[in-house]
């Protein structure tokens, strides 16, 4: 579940802003008390009456409605007093300056300890933009106890990409260290969208690449080439991302099969219109769309992740990168991923040094299951090539077929 205890609203006749007449009972005086960029109110975390309220209502949630675990939301408006506007984070520094406030740490940290006292198997998040050291660190060793933080930078990055770049200035090397940039002793949730572009008007990364075809094109055999190529982009983005995790993968209802719109609820803003409060399940349900597609790479994509026993506890090592092709492989346990993130170029007999031995396609996302244009045939299976300057290492060249704007998986067979 999503818990706010980051804020609270201004609202006085539903809210807690002037409970029992006081309008500082459970929130910050002076300066602190408002959020500004939200237009909230600030909890006093150093009250005992605050700390005992926000407590209970984690308490409340696990015992009564049997909730397995917490999102903490805006995490990183509580960590600081400038609530993270205005700050670069650029090094270590910036996280031991005298600008944290520790009253809100300590109520983070004992959060977590109640939830985990309460029920062990409980899972806690946080969502920190910041990139606080210790956040998802277990306590005997000096965190604050969050099971995971959020990978908030990745879908950052992808929105930033589509927005600002022609496919041309893809760069696979930038891309792997976006999804990969984290530290090592604490796990993190990867996605490539949530709620922040699903929600209130806002675009997901699918209506991004295809915008308004999506009302007109979204036919199977009218498909035009910004359906094609937002649909191929779509299933590369979603497989870098997950298949790069080293904690959990996230997506938000409706984004694996592309839902076309976003949510918004009932509300004075919209004259309380219930048209967007809903996920239009019915098209991913429609074999004539292309919906369907995507949503089978994605059952596939997990289902590969899944088999792979110990998949995140395999490192993830880079095979090579070439910005100027706009390739990348890398290698995670026995699995090899192969992207050619070029919108033009496909590249014939393309090889890098592997492991010797041969190598069996599992997902591809140009294959004609998956909306793609099948220009491979995954039945064959591919050797490795023999080369004396290699052989000390015990590797040999493995080449590949490699169409424009395609993913794809293989594994070593022997």
């Amino acid at each position: 579940m999503d818990i706010v205890h980051s804020h609270a609203v201004k609202n006085e006749v539903e809210g807690l802003a002037n409970l029992a007449g006081d309008p500082f009972q459970y929130f910050c005086q002076g300066s602190r008390r408002e959020h500004l960029a939200w237009d909230s109110l600030c909890f006093d975390y150093g009250k005992d009456e605050v700390l005992h309220f926000l407590l209970s209502n984690c308490k409340y949630w696990l015992e009564e409605y049997k909730f397995d675990g917490f999102r903490f939301d805006g995490v990183t408006s509580m960590l600081y007093y400038s609530h993270g506007m205005g700050e670069s984070f650029l090094d270590y520094g910036a996280y031991y300056n005298g600008h944290q406030d520790d009253d809100a740490i300590c109520y983070l940290t004992l959060a977590n300890k109640l939830v985990h006292q309460v029920n062990p198997k409980a899972i806690t998040v946080a969502e920190d933009v910041s990139g606080m050291p210790g956040l998802a660190v277990k306590q005997k060793d000096g965190g604050y106890g969050f099971d995971y933080r959020m990978a908030m930078n990745i879908p950052d990055y992808w929105i930033k990409t589509i927005k600002e770049k022609i496919d041309e200035d893809w760069k696979p090397s930038s891309i792997f260290w976006e999804v990969t940039n984290r530290r090592k002793d604490e796990k993190t949730i990867s996605y490539t969208e949530s709620h922040d572009q699903a929600l209130v008007g806002d675009k997901t990364i699918i209506f991004r690449l295809i915008d308004a075809d999506m009302y007109w094109h979204m036919q199977i055999g009218d498909e035009n080439y910004i359906v094609n190529r937002g649909i191929a982009l779509h299933k590369m983005i979603r497989l870098i991302t997950a298949t790069t995790i080293n904690g959990g993968y996230l997506n938000f209802m409706g984004n694996e099969f592309g839902h076309p719109e976003w949510i918004d609820f009932p509300r004075d803003g919209n004259g309380w219109s219930c048209k967007y409060a809903r996920r239009q399940w019915n098209l991913v349900d429609n074999k004539n769309l292309t919906y369907h597609y995507m949503a089978d790479f994605d059952e596939k994509m997990i289902e590969l992740i899944k088999e792979n026993k110990g998949f995140q506890s395999t490192p993830i090592q880079e095979i090579w990168h070439n910005d100027g092709d706009q390739i990348l492989v890398y290698q995670r346990s026995n699995l090899i991923f192969v992207f050619n993130f070029s919108p033009a170029k496909s590249y014939t007999d393309y090889g890098f040094l592997v492991e010797l031995g041969s190598y069996e396609v599992l997902l591809n996302t140009d294959a004609k299951e998956f909306g793609g244009n099948g220009f491979t045939d995954d039945s064959i299976k591919h050797y490795t090539n023999f080369d004396p300057l290699y052989k000390g290492e015990k590797k040999e060249w493995l080449k590949l077929y490699i169409p424009a704007r395609s993913a794809m998986v293989l594994r070593k067979t022997k």
